[in-house]
């Protein structure tokens, strides 16, 4: 991958759900690489989301990989749900599941990118134990539950040092980043070290077309 070609995936939490099978469309065309659904449990996060349904309408609406970060407690009884809905990644974060390996594991097995995440505020090295059998691992930038943070600047340094410790296990391991990424601040997210991003208000913000979206952040990280 080039020092540019970072991937980008709309997250539908600020979409127009009236229309979303349009605006996946328009972000498919745009040239976005994936779909980022954020499921929201109310427990684990203050805020809820979406469920399965949506999911399975994402899938029947478009042909690019759906990624699924689950913000629920005990993410385990839904892992063969939401493969049956068709998610092609499924991320769980470290505070949310008593048995994170276990997890992880079934997620596998249920033919699915196995992904973990950790809020802003939990250290790095709870997923070090995971890093082995994990595809991505997801930083969050903001406190999950909303859309249309800002960006936490801590998060650049947390970046680079889960770089570090994806180095040192000589595997290929995407690097997601989520909250606040747009245009000034994909630059810097992509320099720390993340490969792939979720993208909200700065392609979906209901005042432009995504392709302009698009075109700003390929604009920023082309320097």
């Amino acid at each position: 991958m080039s020092q540019s070609a970072i991937l980008i995936g709309p997250s539908i939490l600020t979409a127009d759900f009236l229309h979303l099978g349009d605006q996946l469309a328009e972000a498919e065309a745009a040239g976005v690489d994936y779909v980022h659904v954020d499921i929201m449990d109310g427990l684990f996060v203050p805020n809820i989301s979406i469920g399965l349904p949506i999911v399975a309408a994402v899938r029947r609406a478009t042909k690019l990989p759906v990624d699924v970060h689950l913000m629920m407690v005990d993410p385990e009884r839904y892992v063969d749900a939401f493969a049956a809905a068709g998610a092609d990644s499924l991320t769980v974060h470290v505070e949310a599941t008593r048995h994170l390996y276990r997890t992880i594991q079934a997620i596998a097995a249920a033919g699915m990118t196995p992904g973990v995440t950790l809020n802003p505020g939990t250290p790095l090295l709870t997923v070090e134990p995971v890093l082995p059998i994990v595809g991505q691992v997801l930083v969050m930038s903001v406190n999950p539950g909303f859309g249309g943070q800002s960006f936490i600047p801590a998060a650049l340094d947390r970046i680079r040092r889960l770089a570090e410790m994806i180095d040192a296990t000589g595997r290929e391991i995407a690097i997601q980043v989520d909250g606040g990424v747009n245009a000034a601040t994909i630059a810097a997210v992509r320099d720390a070290g993340a490969t792939k991003v979720v993208v909200g208000s700065a392609l979906f913000d209901g005042a432009s077309p995504v392709a302009a979206g698009m075109d700003r952040l390929r604009a920023a990280l082309a320097g």
